[in-house]
């Protein structure tokens, strides 16, 4: 059995559990079957990287108290490090990476963050190892722990810090303690204003209910209604926003659901069943933890950076919304910064435009790293 648990706090990413199983998928050509053990031996020895001066690891390390989890992917060392904080909170990117990131591995060396109370960092530690630093404030610290960690580790003066979701919420903070830590802050489905955006969420959702005659998601909306107004923001309403939300595409855009993630997760060679199931309970137990929180973050003052912001929007993201977005960049004083539109994206960019995103990571991003000397050599061309 699987099942996939939204919780659209502040809407963010949402959590995808998993109850794995060892579900067997047809292999259609032979006519025979194919357990889980083998499609993710054979999807780990595909994505298995060989190049010489590559580096691909899975590796704990002590930060806070805890033991914490990174997957450290590239195909050269030369290259600049790309730190990517993942959403939720407590939505884990390590199992599903495979599906976009292999090409990011020319160009970078990728570092996959299952941050404290999630995935297979949730799974290593006690609930109550955790919990004391289950606050924005210590999940903040947590990365720049990781930060140091990769800097001292691969002699680099500075990385490229990029936040997705929640993650924004660490990574905004972070890049303005520290921005001599960073060539670029990334930016991708940037939260700026949690409450403001809830309503634009809202009534994105409520205006295509009317549209399309869904008399279900009309009756769940407005019984909600007015959100988010002044009555506690509870998990079951911010449920009801967010699930009528993704319906409409304000979360990937063109779906209806986040199906496709999942069941890539659940193959992911990564993890192990018991790591898919603690997906779950590691979402629960961030949420717990960060809901009060989470719900008063206000970034439309937060606008000073020390280091260049690239900000990447899909178009259609209505789960943070790209309005604000858009809004927030206008304002923002960086020593440069540079805002991409995905046209046919909404929230999940780098899965659903995956050849544009690189091509931005590639073209925006990754000059201020050559700049600097930080990056391989190209590759040898010739003209006749």
């Amino acid at each position: 059995m699987r099942f996939t648990w939204l919780l659209p706090i502040v809407a963010l990413v949402p959590l995808l559990a998993m109850a794995a199983t060892s579900e067997v998928v047809p292999a259609q050509d032979k006519g025979e079957t194919m357990t889980r053990t083998e499609v993710t031996r054979i999807i780990a020895n595909a994505n298995r990287i060989v190049a010489p001066n590559g580096v691909q690891e899975l590796v704990k390390v002590p930060i806070n108290g805890i033991d914490q989890w990174l997957s450290i992917r590239g195909r050269d060392r030369r290259n600049p490090i790309l730190l990517v904080l993942h959403g939720g909170p407590g939505s884990p990117n390590i199992p599903d990476d495979y599906l976009y990131q292999s090409p990011w591995e020319d160009y970078f060396t990728v570092v996959q963050w299952d941050q404290r109370g999630a995935g297979k960092t949730y799974a290593a530690n006690a609930e109550q190892q955790m919990a004391p630093g289950m606050t924005v404030e210590g999940m903040t610290d947590d990365a720049a722990q990781v930060v140091q960690y990769l800097r001292t580790r691969f002699d680099k003066q500075k990385i490229f810090l990029m936040g997705h979701s929640w993650g924004t919420v660490l990574g905004t903070r972070l890049a303005q303690q520290h921005p001599d830590w960073f060539y670029a802050y990334i930016g991708v489905g940037q939260v700026v204003n949690v409450r403001r955006n809830e309503e634009l969420g809202y009534a994105f959702a409520l205006q295509q209910a009317k549209a399309s005659g869904n008399a279900a998601a009309l009756k769940e909306l407005q019984a909600i209604a007015p959100y988010p107004g002044t009555a506690p923001l509870t998990l079951e309403r911010l449920g009801v926003r967010s699930k009528w939300e993704m319906y409409y595409g304000g979360l990937t855009y063109g779906r209806q659901n986040l199906d496709y993630r999942s069941d890539v997760e659940e193959l992911s060679p990564d993890y192990s069943l018991k790591e898919l199931d603690a997906i779950n309970k590691g979402g629960a137990f961030s949420i717990r933890h960060l809901k009060s929180a989470l719900i008063d973050i206000d970034f439309d003052n937060a606008t000073r950076f020390g280091c260049p912001v690239i900000l990447f929007v899909g178009a259609h993201d209505e789960t943070t919304s790209h309005v604000l977005a858009e809004q927030w960049f206008d304002k923002l004083q960086a020593p440069s910064k540079h805002l991409v539109m995905f046209a046919d994206s909404a929230h999940m960019v780098m899965e659903e435009q995956p050849g544009r995103f690189l091509m931005h990571l590639v073209d925006d991003a990754l000059p201020l790293a050559q700049k600097a000397g930080d990056a391989a050599p190209a590759e040898v061309a010739r003209d006749r």
